[in-house]
């Protein structure tokens, strides 16, 4: 979407409709929510923020449209709910420059992607489950026609080029989709800035400085692959997971079998600055058997270290293997680069390298390119 912008249309401050059911940090799609639509504020924007929940710390200087909370009981009819209840509220509040969503909805200009879809998920099921999900399933009619009404929004963005082309591939959406991919913030995981908590952390877990000590953040421990890299685990290494998964006994007990009880260490959920614990790891993992992107990653590269992500991850095609990262492909390959990133100088120029490629994501770069399609949509009408 090209067109010859003029200096009045590159001035003015655009009225933009943002649709969030909730607007706080926990969660990947309500973070890459937060810090856009902070930006946009901050840059004179004036911003309509149609929600259900919100940090109050979050939205000075947003006009806030609290939505009631409905059908609690089936997240595919509370999704529905939302839906409708922008739909019918969006008028009232006036007309809007650009009106842009994330969350499944109809009535939005922009709407950004951030998960595989669900018809593509029907994929996965066995041939007589998919029939029964499709066909006899209140929660499938829900999502699939939420999602047909969400592909003709006139305009999409995919938080990595894995869900373009997951779109392509299950609804033939070619045009009118870009690529944002999440940003992240390069004061927090400035490695100077957080080097300090290195030896508080790794001490309160009692792991010596010359171990290498490999972190895993997130939920959905089977999703994310944490059963695959538990058993890379070697000699000399430790690992820190970070996060609240599914199963947990499962992992403990995988860990036990595998010889690894007093090498893996289960944080749980971390409340506060998360950026302490990248700065006590030598490097991030991330083996996820689907993922849409993987802010993780990123985190990890701004804070200097190496990162280890399987090829099913939306990140993986930012990443150049053996220069500031590794893509891999099996559980033996994922055993083989951690052994190589035992060699601190080796990984120091990785983790470098990393750094300078995760200072193209920073948030502020990503707001840029937001900015630039909401004013092209909107001289686009004038």
């Amino acid at each position: 979407m090209e067109v010859e912008m003029g200096d009045v249309t590159l001035k003015k401050k655009l009225k933009i409709a943002v649709l969030i059911r909730r607007f706080v940090t926990s969660g990947g799609k309500e973070r890459y929510a937060v810090e856009v639509t902070k930006r946009l504020r901050d840059r004179g924007h004036e911003i309509h923020l149609f929600c259900r929940e919100f940090d109050q710390e979050l939205t000075d200087g947003m006009v806030i449209h609290r939505l009631p909370v409905r059908w609690r009981f089936s997240s595919a009819l509370s999704c529905l709910a939302f839906a409708r209840d922008c739909a019918k509220q969006l008028p009232a509040a006036g007309r809007f420059d650009i009106i842009h969503s994330h969350e499944r909805a109809y009535c939005q200009d922009v709407l950004t992607i951030h998960t595989f879809s669900f018809k593509g998920g029907l994929r996965n099921y066995p041939f007589f489950r998919r029939l029964d999900q499709t066909w006899l399933s209140y929660r499938s009619w829900v999502y699939l026609l939420l999602e047909q009404k969400q592909m003709k929004t006139p305009q999409l963005v995919a938080v990595s080029e894995a869900i373009r082309q997951d779109g392509i591939r299950f609804y033939g959406r070619h045009d009118g989709v870009t690529v944002i991919e999440p940003g992240v913030d390069l004061d927090q995981f400035n490695p100077v800035r957080i080097a300090a908590e290195r030896t508080v952390i790794r001490q309160r877990f009692g792991i010596d400085d010359d171990e290498l000590l490999i972190l895993f953040v997130g939920s959905e421990f089977k999703r994310k692959g944490l059963d695959r890299l538990i058993p890379a685990i070697a000699p000399g290494m430790r690992l820190l997971v970070l996060g609240r998964g599914d199963n947990l006994s499962f992992f403990h007990n995988l860990a036990a079998v595998s010889g690894l009880e007093d090498r893996v260490h289960f944080a749980g959920l971390i409340e506060g600055d998360v950026g302490r614990y990248y700065a006590a790891a030598d490097v991030v993992v991330l083996p996820s058997r689907s993922e849409a992107f993987g802010m993780t990653v990123l985190e990890g590269m701004a804070a200097g270290l190496p990162v280890l992500v399987s090829r099913e991850c939306g990140v993986a095609p930012l990443i150049n293997t053996g220069g500031d990262g590794f893509v891999f492909d099996d559980s033996e390959q994922l055993a083989r680069f951690l052994a190589e990133l035992s060699d601190r100088g080796f990984r120091q120029r990785v983790g470098a390298a990393a750094r300078r490629k995760a200072e193209a994501y920073s948030w502020d770069i990503q707001t840029d390119k937001y900015e630039r399609l909401f004013r092209e949509m909107f001289a686009n009408r004038l």
